[in-house]
């Protein structure tokens, strides 16, 4: 089993950043894909970014390419997502998910998810 714990959300003025954080412990979590995804109120579940195991890949919304970086530590097991520019339109509950294989935007093929971090963009 995977266990993926979400941290680092919050409040931020539109503009700022905030960077997430998704520790990982259980199987080896370094060789697995991973991904973030995120759900607003009354939406659902979308594909934010995602990384293969060895970071050599990265995927990316349109909605935030240029301005939300996807990146790993697998020393550390640990899964990050840099977000700058931020806009009122990023307030949603954040996710982090993890796979042994699959780094697509399809939120129902992945196998394990963290619990969720709230992060709220102010205008």
């Amino acid at each position: 089993q995977v266990q993926l714990v979400d941290t680092g959300g919050g409040l931020v003025q539109a503009g700022g950043s905030l960077r997430l954080s998704c520790a990982a412990s259980g199987r080896t979590f370094s060789s697995y894909a991973k991904g973030w995804f995120r759900q607003a109120p009354g939406k659902e579940r979308e594909f934010v970014a995602s990384i293969t195991w060895s970071g050599a890949g990265t995927y990316y919304a349109d909605s935030v390419k240029g301005r939300f970086t996807i990146s790993r530590d697998n020393a550390k097991n640990t899964l990050y997502l840099q977000m700058n520019s931020l806009k009122f339109e990023d307030t949603a509950v954040y996710y982090c998910a993890a796979d042994p294989y699959y780094t697509g935007s399809d939120s129902h093929e992945y196998d394990y998810w963290g619990q969720g971090t709230q992060v709220t963009v102010s205008s």
